[in-house]
């Protein structure tokens, strides 16, 4: 953006954020978050700033950006994990999930992504996970002088980082000398059987869709209500299957919370938990899937299962997702009409992905040469659209 004339003004709240944008000039924010109007006040005046730009917008540090930029007329771009994957990234202007500007209408989609054609093939990129966590590492590392340089800086991890490094060594090194191959043989056997079965794949605490998105306190709050309304309306023959997620640090003890739950419910026989197997091969055979507000809902929309989300993500829709209550969903779930998710996929592709990645120097590079355009613009794809 330097490159086409624009002026760019970068917002530091920790060290990590310093040392990933060192040497570049910055300004640094070392306040508490109460005075961050008036310091965000000062720089829109003095820079002249018309645009912003945030990863997420729920964060402690993002809240009052985007509350105050709208009321000072500043736009606000937010970039988020992308809708759908792996090689697409969210670009949204003032909000994104469930503050996302997607109307709520399956008639809107139906009409305007049937105007649309199919996107092409995303340009795909290695990104390896090691990279990621790599960078994760470092920047936690520099965090360390968080108390020194950035003394009021709270961090909107409900953990420290080092807590949950410990989780990963652990949960890693169970899922190579034990989870993988056992999963494999259970989620083989149950499918070998013709046993009909329901999947619940779990988030992490940590996620936005978990903490801000929804109205659960955390993912055993979620098991807990699922396998209560399970063990009440299903069918006596048929399985619950709930999937670990698969970067889950191994601290909410769901096994454990599922096998006491499970007991108390009197349904120890029909609750399979899994820490890791191959998430679309269960969605094929899966007689529904139950989710938050998870991309795995979009996954499953795509290959036709039947899908209950317990909250209100950009495809609960009626046509797409099951609109009466949780106790009906496990006998009267329906099919997603695939002719409104192909609009749906569509337009919302067209409106608000972009083609790039987050964790590597590859999906990054396209990121920004594909994000350029959707900036600049004076309207987004999403408002020329509307």
């Amino acid at each position: 953006m330097l490159a086409n004339g624009h002026r760019l003004l970068k917002v530091n709240f920790d060290t990590g954020d310093w040392v990933y944008w060192a040497p570049r000039r910055s300004w640094h924010f070392r306040g508490d978050v109460e005075s961050l109007r008036d310091f965000l006040d000062d720089k829109y005046q003095k820079f002249g700033v018309t645009d912003q730009i945030l990863f997420g917008d729920r964060r402690p540090v993002h809240r009052p950006a985007v509350e105050h930029g709208a009321a000072r007329g500043v736009r606000t771009h937010v970039f988020e994990e992308g809708y759908f994957r792996p090689y697409w990234v969210t670009l949204e202007r003032e909000g994104v999930n469930s503050h996302s500007l997607l109307p709520r209408d399956p008639d809107w989609f139906w009409e305007v992504g049937g105007r649309l054609p199919d996107p092409p093939q995303p340009v795909g990129f290695h990104s390896p996970f090691r990279t990621r966590a790599i960078h994760d590492v470092l920047y936690h590392l520099a965090g360390m002088t968080n108390p020194v340089f950035f003394p009021r800086y709270r961090t909107h991890a409900p953990l420290p980082a080092a807590v949950e490094y410990a989780g990963y060594v652990k949960r890693l090194t169970m899922l190579r000398l034990w989870h993988r191959r056992r999963d494999a043989d259970r989620i083989a056997a149950l499918i070998n059987s013709g046993k009909q079965f329901y999947l619940l794949p779990l988030q992490l605490n940590s996620d936005a869709q978990i903490s801000d998105h929804s109205r659960f306190a955390d993912m055993n709050e979620v098991i807990e209500y699922v396998m209560e309304s399970f063990s009440r309306r299903a069918d006596n023959d048929v399985y619950l299957v709930i999937k670990n997620h698969s970067l889950d640090a191994g601290l909410g003890h769901h096994a454990r919370t599922i096998a006491r739950t499970a007991k108390r419910l009197d349904v120890e026989g029909r609750v399979v938990y899994l820490e890791s197997g191959d998430l679309e091969l269960l969605l094929r055979h899966a007689r529904g899937c139950v989710t938050v507000n998870s991309t795995t809902g979009i996954i499953a929309l795509g290959l036709g299962c039947p899908t209950m989300t317990l909250s209100d993500p950009i495809y609960n829709l009626p046509g797409l997702t099951f609109q009466r209550p949780l106790d009906a969903f496990w006998r009267d779930g329906t099919v997603p009409d695939a002719e409104l998710f192909r609009r749906f996929r569509n337009t919302v592709i067209h409106a608000t992905q972009v083609n790039g990645g987050f964790y590597s120097s590859e999906g990054i590079a396209l990121a920004v040469a594909n994000s350029l355009q959707k900036l600049e613009a004076e309207r987004s794809p999403l408002e020329a659209l509307l």
